[in-house]
């Protein structure tokens, strides 16, 4: 079995790192995994997430909380943990709960037996799903704003990463279809760290989807459905200022990708 290390950047996530964490240990360990980390990246919550890192520490020895000094971001929050991360391969994923521990597992599986290949968490391959979208029912429009709304998630949110994700499949040639995942495992060598430094929120995923294409690595999506948030408040932006702030990066990787894909041909 691989060893990783498991990256979780968080804001103010406690009550959903209070579940996450010892979920994603009870799977690994029915996979019966020995070594790996967990490694919780605090990039300045007010809330007691660091006191409850700290005390699941005494509980499970391989769980580990970096305080990040300076300008919050989620990009860099990630590779300060990579930089951190102890062994040779790494994952990372949102700390809200909206990954489930159980697709932990199975990416985890996958990438043991495909070593040099990335593996992606997907909401949108066949058997994946987006939030709001109930595994096994067949899940009408109104009922998806319902139970996006009937959560911690707000729902501009939503459907502005999929917007983006549908434009920007439309400008790249990639294979990958969920260009705005941020559930990933790979060697960590594999991981170009001008991704992370040149980006601003979400959009370092689509840089580092086309440094992987451009080294010709290849990568497989797992299907998982994303779960609503049920703690806290979505990072993505929860008011239309919020949220054009947060999409502006993407519309300009976006413009700029779209240049030069015309100066290409």
């Amino acid at each position: 079995m691989i060893e990783f290390s498991i990256i979780l950047p968080t804001l103010n996530e406690e009550k959903n790192l209070e579940f996450l964490i010892p979920e994603i240990q009870e799977e690994l360990t029915h996979l019966k995994v020995e070594n790996f980390e967990i490694i919780v990246v605090d990039d300045g919550s007010t809330d007691n997430s660091k006191s409850l890192i700290n005390n699941f520490h005494n509980k499970y020895k391989n769980t580990y909380l970096i305080e990040r000094i300076g300008e919050k971001s989620l990009p860099r929050s990630i590779l300060e943990g990579i930089d951190n991360a102890k062994f040779p391969f790494v994952m990372w994923l949102d700390a809200d709960g909206s990954m489930p521990a159980s697709t932990v597992s199975k990416l985890i599986s996958i990438q043991n037996k495909n070593l040099d290949k990335v593996i992606v968490g997907s909401r949108f391959v066949e058997g994946g799903g987006y939030k709001g979208i109930k595994k096994g029912e067949d899940t009408s429009f109104f009922q998806i704003i319902r139970n996006i709304y009937n959560s911690e998630d707000s729902i501009l949110a939503v459907f502005l990463s999929k917007l983006f994700n549908k434009i920007l499949s439309k400008i790249l040639r990639l294979k990958v279809k969920d260009l705005t995942s941020g559930f990933i495992i790979g060697k960590k060598e594999y991981f170009n760290r001008e991704s992370f430094l040149n980006a601003t929120y979400g959009d370092y995923f689509i840089m580092l989807m086309l440094d992987l294409g451009e080294k010709k690595i290849d990568c497989i999506e797992v299907p998982y459905f994303c779960d609503i948030r049920k703690f806290g408040e979505s990072k993505t932006g929860s008011n239309y200022i919020q949220l054009i702030k947060r999409g502006l990066p993407y519309l300009k990787l976006a413009y700029k990708l779209s240049r030069n894909n015309g100066k290409n041909k």
